[in-house]
């Protein structure tokens, strides 16, 4: 049996469980009280008691991509702090407490997005296990065989055919689309990290299959822009109720206020509000 390497990071108000579960990554699943996912090529299982205990089968040496990806870097009650003092937004802050954000691989990222569109979380969660089985490469774990979610160089040698059989269905040609452009060079994924917010949005949707929402989701989730807010059903849904209860702003609108009102850190915010939105709506129909 493989040899396990583990390493414990002690890190105040982090509730692992809600981060990788929050709908801001698709590659994660529990067992046993253990989250289980692939970061790049690296398998780890990570648990969480006083610390979070996270175990890798390949030596990792230094252990700081691990540190990155879940950002434990950052002084959260400093974010939290920022966000507005309103009573409603208050109510999403207590509900949230620990969630943070991720800092993901920008392809990964990208491709689970341009995925996402009118689908449901478990439904993304499927098609992308479904591509990192038929396409990825194969990584070793403690209980046998899992697949890293497949490159850009993977996915564009396949048909569109074969995507639409990972239950992509017509989202696969913007998956194949996308792919090509960026192994062809036309858009340089690394590159987007050096631009403004504005810029770098621009160039995403560049992208086929990539509009506003997406282009927002993956400079948050991959780059790290907190001006980005992306405004997806759960968003629209919880700023009508919330801030605009009587009105019938237009997306235009939603935007412009979002992009004032929630300060600095306004991506984190958007998190805690999808997440409390999305959790609430669920928690009325059970």
């Amino acid at each position: 049996m493989p040899r396990l390497h583990k390493r414990s990071f002690r890190v105040a108000n982090y509730d692992l469980g809600a981060t990788l579960d929050s709908g801001q990554v698709f590659c994660w699943g529990e067992r046993d009280g253990a989250w289980c996912g692939i970061i790049g090529e690296r398998w780890v299982r990570m648990k969480q008691g006083r610390a979070i205990v996270a175990e890798c089968i390949v030596d990792p040496g230094d252990w700081r991509w691990l540190r990155d990806y879940l950002r434990l870097d950052e002084d959260i009650e400093a974010i939290v702090e920022t966000f507005p003092d309103d009573e409603a937004f208050q109510f999403a802050t207590s509900a949230c407490q620990g969630l943070r954000l991720l800092r993901q691989p920008k392809w990964e990222c990208l491709a689970s997005f341009i995925c996402s569109a009118s689908k449901q979380i478990v439904q993304i969660k499927q098609i992308v296990r479904n591509m990192s089985e038929r396409y990825g490469a194969v990584i070793r774990t403690r209980e046998g065989e899992e697949h890293a979610f497949p490159t850009a160089e993977q996915l564009a040698r396949c048909t569109e055919e074969q995507l639409r059989e990972c239950k992509t269905g017509w989202r696969a040609k913007y998956v194949l689309g996308s792919a090509q452009m960026v192994v062809n060079g036309e858009v340089d994924l690394d590159a987007v990290a050096s631009m403004d917010c504005a810029s770098a949005r621009k160039e995403l949707m560049r992208l086929p299959g990539v509009g506003r929402k997406v282009a927002d989701c993956v400079l948050l989730f991959a780059y790290g822009f907190q001006e980005a807010f992306p405004i997806d059903v759960w968003i629209d849904r919880g700023l009508r109720e919330l801030y605009f209860p009587r009105r019938k702003p237009t997306k235009k609108r939603l935007e412009a206020f979002t992009s004032n009102y929630f300060g600095p850190y306004a991506g984190y915010a958007q998190q805690y509000l999808f997440h409390y939105v999305r959790t609430r709506r669920q928690q009325e129909q059970s």
